[in-house]
């Protein structure tokens, strides 16, 4: 091996941070609007659908899952690495997307009633 370090090659895990990355500065607009989302309980009333004080795994993941259409440029439900931020990274389906915001949805839930208050989306999964 030469002096030359090599560059580890982006992982799963980092693909699914770049597009949550991406997933959270398109949910946050620049402006005004940016203002009304500040503490948890602005996510809380802006997730909340259906106006029940909580959120449930279909409401997190219609919030956090609409950014990923909108760079699913092609429509076929992956993300390839054109369609990443920095355009490059391992493909991402929207199936794996999902499951990766579940995941994290379970691990936030700290009563594990199946849905989000305003405390559990404050804190951060465990």
């Amino acid at each position: 091996m030469t002096g030359t370090a090599r560059r580890p090659r982006p992982t799963l895990r980092r693909a699914f941070a770049v597009v949550a990355a991406s997933l959270l500065a398109a949910a946050c607009p620049p402006g005004p609007a940016r203002a009304d989302v500040t503490a948890p309980r602005g996510y809380l009333e802006r997730m909340d659908t259906d106006g029940d004080g909580r959120v449930s795994l279909d409401e997190y993941l219609e919030w956090m899952g609409y950014a990923f259409h909108a760079m699913d440029r092609n429509g076929d439900g992956v993300l390839d690495a054109a369609e990443l931020p920095g355009g490059r990274g391992r493909a991402v389906t929207l199936e794996q997307h999902r499951a990766r915001l579940s995941a994290g949805f379970a691990r936030q839930d700290a009563n594990g009633d199946g849905h989000l208050d305003a405390a559990e989306l404050a804190s951060p999964p465990r």
